[in-house]
């Protein structure tokens, strides 16, 4: 038995995670705080499989639309901004349900997260643009020449994370690996709840739907907004997402409608296998079977039995 701890309710994308939110919110005093890194940008509904106008009168989720999508926004903005939301809920005598699957921020928000400087905007600015004179596989072997931990952890073609490793070794002098081993955990008792299939193959079934069923409901035009407005590009967080980068490549490459619907369901099948390999090594979590049809009673009992209300 535990004192009022936060709920975190973890899984794969297309569990079933923000159902079970919902039916969870009837049964006890909890407000909802999404961790999803694409539900935080506006105008990103569709694709993001954002809580539609009725479930968020049913169930208000905080954290999303919160963002512009030419922004970016780091797991340190989250921890912020989920910690002066939970710093809420509990003045207000409700307990704070996390849901989502953005593993990073739940990570960094449980586990803590390095003290590392602000932005260097013009720092940022030179080696953007050294990084497009002469490559960022160059920028990469550079990295790899001043902190080898780090360069051995960040794939040669992630331009976001190679620029920022680069700015934060060239602005202190110090190695980013360094930095980035300076963690501070959560203060709060946490409960993890993961949802995860017992059979891979029904989750592949489920993707497959579902983002069958996003392009039905727009998500062709909901990108279409972006690519055609002429301010958005695909070096973006938010336009690098699932299903919008698929969309995206298919308007500049000129591929077929059936070739991009082929990506987006792979690139997201494993994008759900990378995120079950994360919750494997998650420690002091329990887990349901995503599939079970009493689902919502075992989870709700599970809860009842743990929690002290």
């Amino acid at each position: 038995m535990m004192g009022i701890p936060i709920v975190c309710l973890m899984g794969p994308t297309a569990t079933g995670k923000t159902a079970l939110a919902v039916e969870l919110i009837q049964h006890f005093p909890f407000e909802i705080v999404s961790v999803d890194s694409v539900m935080i940008y506006r105008g990103m509904d569709i694709g993001s499989a954002k809580p539609d106008a009725e479930t968020l009168k049913i169930a208000p989720h905080h954290l999303i639309d919160i963002c512009d999508p030419k922004a970016s926004y780091s797991a340190a903005e989250f921890c912020r901004d989920a910690n002066v939301k939970i710093a809420e809920i509990f003045s207000r005598g409700k307990i704070p349900l996390l849901v989502g699957g953005t593993m990073m921020y739940f990570h960094s928000f449980q586990k803590g997260i390095a003290t590392l400087p602000a932005r260097d905007e013009l720092l940022r600015e030179q080696l953007d643009k050294e990084g497009e004179s002469v490559g960022w596989d160059n920028m990469h072997q550079r990295l790899r020449a001043l902190d080898p931990e780090a360069a051995e952890k960040i794939h040669p073609h992630d331009r976001q994370r190679i620029q920022r490793a680069l700015e934060v070794c060239l602005a202190t002098g110090e190695k980013f690996s360094a930095l980035k081993n300076h963690l501070s955990p959560t203060d709060h008792q946490v409960l993890n709840i993961i949802l995860a299939p017992v059979d891979r193959a029904n989750l592949h079934e489920k993707i497959r739907l579902r983002f069958l069923a996003m392009l039905k409901m727009g998500l062709v035009d909901e990108v279409r907004y972006f690519y055609e407005s002429g301010e958005f590009n695909l070096s973006m967080p938010s336009m690098r997402s699932l299903g919008y980068r698929q969309v995206w490549e298919h308007f500049e490459n000129n591929s077929s409608f059936d070739d991009m619907c082929e990506k987006g369901i792979i690139a997201t099948r494993q994008f759900a296998k990378r995120q079950l390999t994360w919750l494997r090594s998650w420690q002091d979590a329990m887990w349901f079977n995503s599939d079970e049809e009493k689902l919502h009673s075992y989870v709700t009992e599970y809860i009842r039995k743990t929690v002290h209300r």
